[in-house]
């Protein structure tokens, strides 16, 4: 083991033989010295590749990091002598209301996402399609379909009854733009006098990304660190909804008692002042929020098919995985999509994903949607009850492909913010929305941005 950690020594080098010793980070390594040129002292490393021949090689560093889009402003824009008399207008686009979410108002025509200080979308995040469609795009916005304004009639069912009632579940092919639906769906809530908890990457919580301790009085492990994010976001997006409502009764928490009368901003403060009892604190929260009828309460989870897998990432000291119900987080959510637990009036809303290859739709949570595969109809594949008991009563909401009429829209905002290579003509969307085979996500990514070079 030592001769693995020690330092490895300097060889000799023979007289006339051209190279040079170069030191890198422990190591000894050699590079060669050109003809009739001075040394050249290079540090070589695995991410280096070798340009040239033997005269003279030089080692150029591999760039390994993708390019991201982001977006230019005008004033960047006028800066550039080459596009100064091309400057980018900004989009012009109407405002994504309630009040304007109608089939005669708004079907088939895209709409801007509001951008408040207390937007979900900025503090809770985005799954990571949307994320880098929106930094090319110059404003977030989005195509009102059939499946948003379903989604808002379900809503406004809800917010006047239980969430054990309306447990819905988008579902559809794999860029259809099931997560562009969700978001709908919390943004219509946000501006609609909601209180609203969007998890927008699920497969976070299971991925053993975050520190998990176990707890032997509840018997599940947490997750401080995450449940003490998600606290944060929670209270920077609802701060203002929140000011008036009050604990109903009294809650021992890990190291404080919080009497019954107490304002909710005072329970979520115990758990942002003290980490180690954040997930006893977001447990608690839920609760009071379930039992209050002041708001209706939205609770969104994209790629929620992560929290209905038979392992997650996470080990115990053993090295076993750990079940996804034996997660405090988790189970906690689970308890909400399965009905155990509801709120008086709200909603729970989650998305199907095909992003996350590792957290694929398990045969318990596709038999609950009628989901029709081989995988999720197999006879002969065990099913695990824990599973089928929190996927009971899922409702399935279908989002189909693009219409025409849709997919016009779509392209029209893309040309109008100068993101396509070509001049938008008709046959240029045609070609596109058939190559697509009016697939949202291909639409876009492999069609109106195919071309462009990063």
């Amino acid at each position: 083991m030592y001769s693995l950690l020690r330092r490895p020594r300097p060889q000799r080098i023979a007289a006339g033989s051209g190279l040079v010793e170069t030191p890198n980070l422990g190591q000894v390594r050699f590079a060669r010295q050109p003809k009739g040129g001075a040394p050249v002292p290079q540090k070589l490393a695995s991410s280096f590749k070798k340009k040239g021949g033997d005269q003279g090689a030089v080692f150029i560093k591999k760039d390994k990091k993708l390019g991201a889009f982001k977006p230019l402003s005008v004033n960047q824009f006028e800066k550039i002598e080459l596009l100064k008399d091309e400057t980018r207008a900004e989009l012009q686009l109407p405002l994504f209301k309630p009040e304007v979410l109608t089939k005669e108002l708004s079907l088939g025509k895209v709409l801007e996402f509001p951008a408040p200080e207390n937007d979900p979308m900025r503090k809770f995040g985005l799954p990571k399609n949307l994320l880098l469609e929106y930094r090319i795009l110059s404003k977030p916005c989005a195509a009102v379909r059939d499946v948003t304004l379903n989604a808002v009639a379900k809503l406004d069912q809800a917010s006047q009854s239980s969430s054990a009632q309306n447990r819905v579940v988008l579902t559809g092919a794999t860029g259809s733009g099931k997560s562009v639906a969700l978001l709908q769906a919390v943004e219509y809530c946000m501006s609609n006098d909601w209180i609203v908890l969007y998890i927008p990457r699920a497969a976070t919580i299971v991925n053993s990304s975050t520190p998990h301790t176990y707890d032997a009085r509840t018997r599940t492990y947490l997750q401080p660190k995450y449940s003490f994010q998600l606290l944060q976001r929670f209270l920077s997006v609802n701060e203002s909804k929140l000011q008036n409502l009050k604990t109903s009764r009294e809650h021992v928490l890990e190291r404080s008692t919080l009497p019954a009368g107490s304002p909710i901003i005072d329970l979520l403060s115990v758990g942002l002042n003290d980490q180690a009892s954040a997930p006893s604190v977001l447990s608690t929260l839920l609760s009071e929020l379930a039992s209050q009828e002041s708001h209706p309460v939205l609770l969104a989870i994209d790629e929620i098919q992560a929290l209905y897998c038979r392992t997650t990432m996470y080990r115990n000291p053993r090295f076993e995985a750990i079940k996804p119900y034996h997660l405090s987080l988790p189970r906690l959510l689970l308890e909400y999509t399965s009905g155990k637990r509801s709120f008086k009036r709200g909603a729970v809303f989650g998305a199907l994903s095909g992003s996350t290859h590792v957290f694929r739709l398990t045969v318990e949570l596709g038999n609950e949607l009628a989901k029709v595969s081989e995988k999720t109809t197999d006879p002969y594949v065990r099913q695990v009850p824990e599973l089928v008991e929190y996927a009971k009563g899922l409702q399935n909401l279908p989002v189909p492909q693009l219409s025409l009429n849709e997919a016009a829209s779509i392209f029209e905002i893309w040309a109008k913010d100068r993101a396509l290579y070509s001049s938008a003509n008709d046959e240029l969307f045609m070609a596109k929305y058939t190559e697509a085979q009016g697939n949202a996500r291909d639409f876009v990514w492999k069609g109106l941005l195919s071309t462009l070079s990063i």
